[in-house]
């Protein structure tokens, strides 16, 4: 008999460059996140620029107008003297300094309140879903979407003194005119008027967004319960809108502290600083006359973006406490 010897059998060995093409890539994942990374920050690059450019570096220049001597000269060509807080100390022993913000918290809470409570009212009614309710609703929309220059010369002439429609219409009723716009008691009440139908259109929106978001078994849920409609309001309505009406207030915060085209246009602060707010006022310092006062009028300026800032953390620490309760 034939013996047949199997012989081992042997296995080919790749060589190195083979091995090194079959051999898993250990450095993909690491390659992966080096990528997700810099994807990342291209998205954000945009983003960062803008921020930098238009918010980050008008602040520190404002900043850096507030903290120095500043004229014409040495704003063009640089070089102004560092002078500290003078220029603050010289807005806070300004005789325009406490009528200012007199003006300004009164024009800030008024227009804050009615803004509310007249977008609230108009939110709860076209939120019962009638037939022209769309079309009402978007009729409100007007004021907000018109430019603030064509509602401000609007509001003027309805105002003026002899042939606004506003006297008018009370001297057919017997009442005397009533200079809205010349009269130091009336001014700021002007504006304010002016600025309020302006806000409410935005206040109606974003509240009627959050009563759209509550959800209609819970009232029927309550009626069925005998609460009337204005415990329905009070208990269920307010509690379930209080974040959003967080939000609309602290933005209608930011926006009126800021208001200057609606009072610069209608009296332009006056007459006799009666309707002369932070805003006006610190562009009539660094704009408005003849020698500008660049320094203050940064100052003031810095002074409404502190108290923006403040409010506004004061918002997230409440919405912080809420979440957490």
């Amino acid at each position: 008999m034939s013996r047949t010897t199997h012989l081992p059998v042997r296995r080919a060995v790749p060589d190195r460059d083979e091995a090194a093409t079959t051999a898993p890539d250990r450095t993909t994942p690491r390659r992966r996140a080096h990528s997700r990374h810099w994807t990342a920050w291209g998205f954000l690059t945009p983003v960062t620029l803008y921020l930098i450019l238009f918010y980050a570096y008008p602040l520190y220049r404002n900043l850096d107008l507030s903290l120095r001597d500043y004229t014409v000269r040495s704003f063009v060509q640089g070089g102004a003297p560092f002078t500290g807080l003078a220029n603050y100390q010289t807005v806070f022993d300004d005789p325009t300094f406490a009528p200012a913000l007199a003006h300004t918290v009164m024009f800030t809470a008024v227009c804050l309140f009615f803004q509310y409570a007249i977008g609230l009212a108009l939110a709860v009614f076209f939120n019962q879903h009638f037939r022209l309710s769309a079309p009402l609703r978007a009729l409100f929309l007007v004021p907000w979407l018109l430019p603030l220059i064509v509602s401000a010369s609007t509001w003027s002439w309805m105002l003026n003194s002899d042939s606004g429609i506003v006297n008018a219409v009370l001297n057919t009723v017997g009442v005397d005119s009533v200079n809205w716009l010349t009269s130091p008691s009336w001014s700021l009440t002007s504006v304010i008027i002016a600025n309020i139908w302006i806000g409410v259109p935005f206040n109606l929106v974003v509240l009627h967004s959050g009563l759209q978001s509550i959800p209609s078994s819970l009232y029927e849920a309550a009626a069925l319960d005998g609460a009337g409609a204005w415990r329905r309001f009070w208990s269920i309505t307010l509690p379930l809108l209080r974040p959003v009406s967080a939000v609309t207030l602290l933005l209608g915060l930011i926006y009126t502290l800021k208001v200057f085209d609606i009072i610069w246009i209608m009296s332009k602060g006056g007459p006799a600083d009666s309707s002369t707010t932070f805003a006006t006022w610190s562009y009539r310092l660094g704009f408005g006359n003849l020698v500008p006062a660049f320094g203050p009028g940064a100052a003031v300026g810095n002074l409404l973006v502190a108290a923006a800032v403040v409010f506004g953390l004061v918002h997230l620490r409440v919405q912080r406490k809420q979440y957490a309760s």
